[in-house]
């Protein structure tokens, strides 16, 4: 079933989804090639709104692709779109691809980009999810190298979470060399003590806007906070493990291959980071903070 919304953004037209239409020889469709944004709303407002940009441009810059719009331009189209469902919590999602061009690996000259969007009422995880955690299963990381390119070509992702379905868990988690990458559309931590300790940025991992909210809001709360790699084993004998998206922001998970993490519910630790987090989401609903 298709998306309830009345338009969607399509290359400078805002019109119907269902009078949307992409052309069978854009690159988007025949190689993947192009990026993505998912940028929550909240209160009306987007939520770290320079953050995600300046992801997108590194995203686009890595796969040599002009950004097609100022900032001042994205944030009209967006306001345009968040229009539709008022001051209510929404994402939007956007789309650019390489554009139309006869099929050849090799990047056609003078590209035009197609650039899609739309905005939808965020989907949060069931409140049992934050009161019983989640179930995880650790998987061989089976991406590309360049997992730091928010690409729209996400074949593995797929295919690592729909293998962590079928074993009922939400999540798959990544290890690459004995290390921890990250979730297969998620971001990871770990609580050791009074410690966090979350996957340093790089190649391997894509650097989340949520997941550099957590570190922010821990550091400036003394709460002791590490970028550095973690393996297996410190994830097995780990008191908390979290995953951190836009969409899913803060979610506990309490179980891994079938083993209780710590105490095999959501800890201390969690629930303080998240409402530290909450706390930081109001503020910058009133305003407070940007």
């Amino acid at each position: 079933m298709m998306p309830t919304m009345s338009q969607v953004y399509l290359d400078g037209k805002f019109l119907p989804p269902e009078q949307a239409r992409v052309s069978v020889f854009d690159r988007g469709f025949i190689f993947g090639d192009g990026v993505y944004e998912v940028i929550p709303v909240f209160g009306g407002r987007l939520f770290r709104l320079p953050h995600h940009l300046a992801r997108l441009e590194a995203s686009l810059a890595a796969i040599r692709l002009r950004n097609p719009h100022t900032v001042q331009e994205w944030k009209t189209i967006f306001t345009r779109l968040m229009a539709e469902h008022g001051t209510s919590d929404q994402s939007i999602y956007l789309q650019i691809t390489r554009g139309v061009a006869p099929r050849d690996h090799a990047f056609p000259p003078n590209a035009i980009p197609t650039v899609f969007a739309y905005a939808l009422p965020l989907k949060y995880p069931p409140a049992e999810q934050l009161m019983q955690g989640v179930t995880a299963v650790t998987s061989a990381d089976i991406r590309w190298q360049r997992c730091d390119i928010k690409a729209i070509a996400l074949l593995a992702n797929a295919l690592l979470r729909q293998q962590a379905i079928e074993q009922g868990a939400v999540e798959a988690i990544l290890v690459r060399d004995g290390v921890i990458t990250e979730g297969a559309a998620s971001n990871i931590f770990i609580v050791s003590g009074d410690r966090l300790v979350t996957p340093p940025k790089g190649p391997y991992i894509l650097p989340g806007i949520t997941r550099d909210l957590v570190v922010e809001i821990a550091r400036a709360n003394k709460i002791a906070c590490e970028e550095k790699p973690v393996g297996i084993e410190a994830l097995r004998t780990a008191d908390e493990v979290w995953l951190t998206s836009s969409t899913k922001e803060i979610l506990p998970i309490t179980r891994i291959d079938g083993r209780p993490v710590g105490a095999g519910k959501p800890g201390p630790m969690h629930a303080r980071m998240f409402a530290l987090y909450k706390e930081y989401k109001q503020a910058f609903i009133q305003g407070k903070v940007e």
